[in-house]
């Protein structure tokens, strides 16, 4: 096949029903191939116990190749020479990124900031200020285009390097008073997406934009977060990557500062400036940026898995998500078996991933 069939083929497999970004990995490992996975995946299906997965309509593909050529946009897939090495670390990264911008950005040392999107006046001028410095130092500043922090984390590295992560279509601004910011970022650093254009942001995609937001980050730096918020979900998810979890101290007394004290409490680095922040990345910038990773959710699927393998690991998931590794080690069966199994369910729509390798039933 030619390269743009090829990359045609990825597009395909991944756009298909109940293909996500671990499945896509296993499937293509499997089989050698997009093509040839798409081929095979109604049988997968069956044997998972559900029904023939939707695959992508080819004209649709088109169409949205066609649109995010016509946005300016590009495709950077999973095993692309420039994928960036730290986000390919993990496990469910995407596999498949739209892209507008300066690209190299993303091959500088990376930095997440994120927090409130009612921040406090103080810390919204100590957001602008703290990524002011770490761009004028080489860094790449990454958020995700919110109000508050977010927003805030953006202009100050404008200059310096800024990359911008959004949960909706590449084409859609959100919230819609960051339109003129999110084109400046998209103009003067990089804007990252990793939904079809004229996809809407929806609740469930915040989750995957953050993980994209840690993925890609040396360290994240949480500046002002409520309890349960969705930077400390983002800070949770660049601790699970084993990446630096950074705090901004604020007030007892404030509400928007609880999540900080927290994060704190629990072992987070406490910084007052980008010096401090650059001490905790600088020791390990060059091996992690420098060092690729093969890693994809653990060893690729068996070519098939019998009935009674089958059995035993759908009998031990259940509605709260548990580790892959402790099915492995409680069913007793081979790893690569226990991947088909889990593959066979995703695609039947019967199974969910879930951060830190874990999964359960749908």
């Amino acid at each position: 096949m030619s390269e743009p069939d090829v990359r045609f083929a990825r597009l395909r497999l991944i756009r298909s029903a109940n293909v996500g970004p671990v499945s896509y990995m296993q499937l293509v490992a499997r089989f050698g191939g997009a093509a040839a996975a798409l081929d095979a995946l109604p049988d997968l299906a069956r044997r998972g116990g559900g029904r023939t997965p939707v695959i992508a309509d080819e004209r649709m593909v088109v169409r949205e190749i066609a649109q995010v050529e016509k946005l300016g946009a590009r495709y950077l897939f999973r095993d692309d020479a420039d994928y960036p090495p730290l986000l390919d670390q993990l496990d469910n990264a995407p596999a498949a990124l739209i892209l507008r911008g300066d690209s190299a950005l993303m091959a500088r040392p990376c930095i997440a900031m994120v927090g409130a999107r009612n921040a406090s006046a103080a810390a919204c001028r100590f957001a602008r200020q703290l990524s002011q410095g770490l761009a004028g130092q080489g860094l790449t500043v990454v958020s995700g285009l919110a109000r508050g922090i977010d927003t805030q984390a953006h202009i100050g590295a404008i200059d310096g390097g800024t990359a911008g992560v959004i949960a909706s279509g590449i084409d859609i601004a959100f919230p819609p008073e960051n339109a003129e910011l999110q084109e400046a970022v998209a103009n003067r650093g990089l804007l990252i997406a990793e939904q079809p254009p004229g996809t809407e942001p929806r609740a469930r995609h915040f989750p995957y934009r953050n993980r994209i937001i840690a993925g890609l980050s040396l360290g994240t730096v949480v500046v002002e977060a409520a309890p349960k918020s969705g930077s400390l979900i983002t800070a949770r998810l660049a601790g699970e990557a084993g990446r630096e979890v950074m705090a901004v101290p604020g007030s007892p007394l404030d509400p928007r500062a609880q999540g900080c004290n927290m994060l704190i409490r629990e072992g987070a680095t406490l910084v007052q400036s980008a010096a401090d922040i650059i001490e905790m990345i600088r020791p390990i910038d060059a091996r992690a940026v420098r060092s690729p990773s093969s890693s994809f959710g653990g060893a690729p699927p068996a070519a098939d898995a019998s009935d009674v393998e089958r059995r035993n690991v759908a009998g031990l998931l259940g509605p709260v998500p548990v580790a892959v590794d402790e099915l492995i080690r409680q069913s007793g069966h081979a790893p690569a078996a226990v991947q088909t199994v889990l593959l066979e369910l995703e695609l039947a729509g019967r199974l969910e991933r879930h951060a830190g390798g874990r999964v359960s039933l749908a």
